[in-house]
């Protein structure tokens, strides 16, 4: 037996009867299923839960997907991600608007059992120090997604990810921007921001002088860095990311990711009081990715994103598990803030 929180029927969006794929609530709720079928797909693999005992199938069977691929960690051998296939049993119908993707790839954060703590606390460190690109869960996912989108086309294929997975969700889309100059439709759920927690400082003056403190740090050492007018120019965080836009979802009270509100709301305060230059050149650098650069290392700091559809959910939580858990972002009626913040 599986806990409740496995089973969609007790607590899955099962109140979308009727989708409507226009609407962007029931988007992320269908992106954030599609990650907790992987979530459960471990489950039932660490349980041997097989044919009618598995849990897994309900969260993308009921939105009219089917499995397409398992992606496999060749370290734990745990599932770490999926491929899903839209599988509507008729043509769907054509009209204007948003279609459903014909694939979506999904990938899962941590798992906190036996078989998988170990490798999942491995990769969470490498998110923290800007290491998660050499990751084989990075490698692994990044060549399915290149895979589908060949046979597919990039405006067919989703990704989404929460957590840990979203770290790596966030990774495969802007490598695909950088790289490919591929824009994917990407549903991001608590990314973790490696950097100390300042949006959590409830004193607003304190909160903005550290933030200020640190952008001029930041963008002080990146100019010491010996970044050229040329480099800046043909730097593919202002050249290439800033027209992907990805979804991210936070929770105010998330310490793991609620960096992000300040990431983007400081960098336009930045602009209000006549230092956008400071922050246009701080928000694309971390002091550690510099301090990379100066010692001869990749220098670019990958969780950082130009762009983003930023939604936050400012509705109470009970607890840690409750801020950072994926089941918040398909419930009804929650308390949400929405801004795009676009790089200029």
């Amino acid at each position: 037996m599986g806990s409740e929180r496995e089973n969609f029927g007790l607590t899955g969006p099962s109140f979308l009867t009727a989708v409507d794929w226009n609407n962007s609530n029931h988007r992320r709720s269908i992106a954030a299923s599609l990650v907790q079928g992987v979530y459960v797909l471990e489950c039932d693999r660490q349980q041997n839960r097989q044919g009618p005992q598995a849990l897994a199938p309900p969260w993308w069977e009921f939105f009219s997907f089917r499995l397409n691929q398992v992606l496999v960690d060749d370290h734990d051998l745990s599932y770490f991600a999926a491929v899903y296939e839209f599988n509507f049993p008729y043509p769907y119908p054509n009209y204007a608007g948003q279609r459903p993707p014909q694939y979506v790839i999904a990938f899962r954060g941590s798992v906190n059992k036996s078989k998988t703590r170990a490798e999942d606390f491995k990769l969470n460190l490498n998110c923290m120090i800007n290491n998660l690109q050499e990751s084989r869960r990075f490698h692994i996912g990044s060549e399915s997604a290149h895979n589908v989108v060949s046979g597919a086309g990039p405006g067919n294929v989703w990704l989404a990810g929460h957590s840990l997975g979203s770290s790596i969700a966030l990774l495969v889309g802007r490598h695909m921007a950088k790289n490919m100059g591929v824009h994917i439709e990407t549903y991001l759920f608590n990314p973790p921001f490696a950097s100390p927690p300042i949006e959590r400082i409830k004193n607003e003056k304190v909160k903005l002088g550290l933030r200020f403190a640190n952008s001029v740090l930041t963008a002080g050492l990146a100019v010491a860095a010996s970044h050229s007018r040329k480099a800046q120019e043909n730097d593919p965080f202002t050249a290439v990311l800033s027209s992907w836009i990805p979804y991210l979802f936070l929770n105010q009270e998330d310490i793991i990711s609620s960096e992000y509100i300040g990431y983007f709301k400081h960098r336009e305060k930045m602009e209000s009081i006549g230092a956008g230059k400071i922050g246009r050149l701080a928000t694309k650098h971390s002091i550690g990715s510099i301090v990379s650069a100066a010692r001869g290392k990749d220098s670019e700091a990958v969780h950082l994103i130009p762009s983003a559809y930023l939604t936050i959910n400012s509705s109470p939580s009970q607890n840690f598990k409750e801020s950072h858990g994926i089941h918040q972002w398909w419930k009804p009626d929650l308390e949400f803030e929405y801004k795009l913040y676009q790089y200029k």
